[in-house]
């Protein structure tokens, strides 16, 4: 078998048009003159230009660019960050009132190498969004800080309003899938979330095409519905370079259609389920009724406040 062969061909269903249009290309171009990295960007998000164009949302990837770990699915780089950047939280949250973001993710490189796993800055960046961003809903998606639950705390003091951590595949894959990560661990953060803020929705992800099979991804459901995890999403894995994972197979739209049914069916509040899927795949839809509430009495109230001064 030559080495083209060893690659699965994409098939037509994961073909998808790109919108570069002035709204895609101005947040790019802020990004770079804020020195923000954007996980939409760095872990080559097909939804990129959905989510900027259309759907007024982006994931801001703090704490650098350089991850500790070296998960095998993942296109982020590697190595040994450098210091901390305490200035932005603030230039994250300028961007996000800017660019007039309704829904904002906030998520990181692993940071092994900080005693907190990064979350005071994490906590910092919450706060800095919500207070320049009254209206914007805000998720977070830290690594498990190796499950240190103090850290944790820290974290969930600024009250995001949706707590999400990706267990990334099924249980039998995780040591070969994730670095440093375990499965149970993954599951215990979870399951700490709801005990520190029962009322915060909390959701996880995971990747199909690994290996997998069908057994186990519902099996997988079960573990995350037995932890009082609420949103659920389900995407195509797709090999970021040939240093990376193989696709063992690509699964058809009418089997992410069967899986969402099932998820729905166990219990989730939400799931999303497709070959593009990611994390943060309308993500926006996915707040608690109480946060939405909220968004929508705040913009109201600047409504009012403009007609006041156009009158």
């Amino acid at each position: 078998m030559s080495k083209q062969e060893e690659y699965l061909r994409k098939p037509e269903w994961l073909k998808i048009k790109l919108n570069t249009n002035k709204s895609y290309t101005g947040l790019k171009k802020l990004m770079r003159e804020k020195s923000l990295n954007t996980v939409c960007e760095e872990a080559r998000c097909p939804n990129i230009h959905e989510c900027w164009s259309e759907r007024q949302t982006a994931t801001f990837m703090i704490l650098g660019d350089t991850c500790t770990r070296g998960c095998r699915f993942c296109a982020v780089k590697t190595g040994l960050p450098s210091g901390l950047d305490l200035g932005e939280p603030k230039r994250v949250a300028d961007s996000v009132k800017i660019m007039g973001l309704k829904h904002v993710v906030v998520t990181a490189v692993a940071r092994d190498d900080l005693d907190d796993g990064g979350a005071a800055v994490f906590a910092n960046t919450v706060r800095a969004i919500r207070n320049a961003n009254p209206g914007c809903t805000i998720e977070v998606l830290p690594s498990d800080m190796k499950g240190d639950y103090e850290s944790l705390h820290t974290l969930m003091d600024s009250k995001p309003d949706i707590f999400n951590h990706n267990i990334e595949t099924v249980r039998r894959l995780t040591k070969k899938v994730r670095a440093i990560a375990k499965y149970d661990r993954s599951l215990q953060l979870l399951q700490r979330v709801k005990e520190i803020a029962p009322d915060i929705p909390t959701k996880s992800s995971i990747m199909v095409g690994l290996g997998e099979t069908k057994e186990e991804i519902i099996e997988a459901m079960d573990d995350l519905r037995a932890h009082n995890v609420d949103i659920m999403t389900i995407g195509q894995y797709l090999q970021p370079t040939k240093k990376h994972l193989n696709v063992e197979r690509y699964y058809h739209p009418d089997e992410f259609a069967e899986l969402k049914e099932i998820a729905l069916k166990k219990g989730f509040k939400h799931c999303e389920s497709g070959p593009l899927v990611r994390s943060s795949y309308h993500a926006d839809e996915q707040v608690s009724n109480s946060s939405k509430q909220n968004r929508i009495k705040y913009m109201k109230g600047i409504e009012k406040q403009e007609e006041k001064q156009i009158f």
